[in-house]
């Protein structure tokens, strides 16, 4: 049996298997992780530009922290199967373990543990893809829109906390727009490692949004066609019936005349019977 994707990298999620109500939680739980997905990259940012102090930036990681950990408890605690559960998000383990802000300060790889919360976003781009098939299958194409700009907005910025090429958000998200749809003006680019390797990701994440694009659009067109097929189909259906109901009915009258007729037909043939008889009796 093939494993998906976020099963392999530990970020499966709620299997399908369990409840409708465990599902539900998890489902309770995207809109907060999605919101810490956006605010890690921010606070990077501002972090390192300086514009928060490193209490309030040490605050958020404890919060961004407890957030996931709190995740993983609660759905730990509902799952029916544990062990799936934990097989298929092993690596919210992993971040939890290595992302406790305290481990930080005695430790030199401080930095290498806090990246860790990357995959935190990648998490939430592999839940967001399955809503994004979802919403292709029912040709909402603006929210598909919707979810391509939250990754343009989360690069953009992410990007102009890592690259010192990348001077402003603002830069970022030009940046970031130009490599999602492939254009790549190149008079922004990455300087560093880091920076060009987090373009690599984001270039093959905007063609897989490119494709996701391109296959809503003509899914649109298509179920549009079909529509108007699917009218004019039915548009002649009851045209048909109509002409079908009225030779039914000019039917059941000539059935009904004929039947008339031929009782009419009879009835002097049963008199002339019935007379008969009393001729012959004249006759003798």
């Amino acid at each position: 049996m093939a494993v998906s994707l976020p099963r392999l990298i530990g970020l499966a999620g709620v299997h399908t298997r369990e409840t409708p109500h465990v599902r539900g939680w998890g489902r309770r739980f995207d809109r907060p992780m999605l919101l810490v997905a956006m605010l890690i990259p921010l606070q990077w940012y501002v972090e390192s530009s300086g514009a928060i102090s490193a209490p309030l930036a040490y605050t958020i990681d404890w919060f961004v922290w407890l957030l996931f950990l709190l995740e993983t408890a609660v759905l730990l605690t509902l799952v029916e199967d544990r062990a799936r559960y934990l097989a298929g998000n092993w690596m919210n383990l992993v971040i939890i373990a290595s992302g406790v802000p305290i481990l930080w300060d005695i430790t030199p790889l401080a930095g290498v543990l806090r990246n860790f919360r990357l995959l935190l976003l990648l998490g939430v781009v592999l839940r967001a893809s399955r809503t994004v098939r979802v919403l292709l299958a029912r040709n909402r194409l603006g929210s598909t829109l919707v979810v391509a700009a939250v990754v343009v907005l989360i690069a953009g910025v992410f990007s102009a906390g890592i690259d010192p090429a990348i001077e402003s958000p603002a830069d970022g998200l030009w940046w970031a727009l130009v490599t999602v749809t492939t254009v790549g003006y190149g008079d922004v680019v990455p300087v560093t490692t880091q920076g060009r390797l987090f373009g690599a990701i984001l270039i093959v994440v905007g063609l897989v949004l490119f494709a996701l694009l391109t296959a809503n659009i003509s899914a649109f067109l298509i179920d549009r066609q079909r529509d108007q097929n699917e009218r004019s189909l039915h548009r002649r259906l009851t045209e048909t019936n109509e002409r079908l109901a009225r030779l039914e009915q000019q039917l059941h009258r000539l059935l009904h005349a004929r039947v008339g007729g031929s009782q009419d037909a009879s009835a002097p043939d049963e008199t002339s019977e019935q007379r008969n008889p009393k001729r012959e009796e004249m006759q003798k």
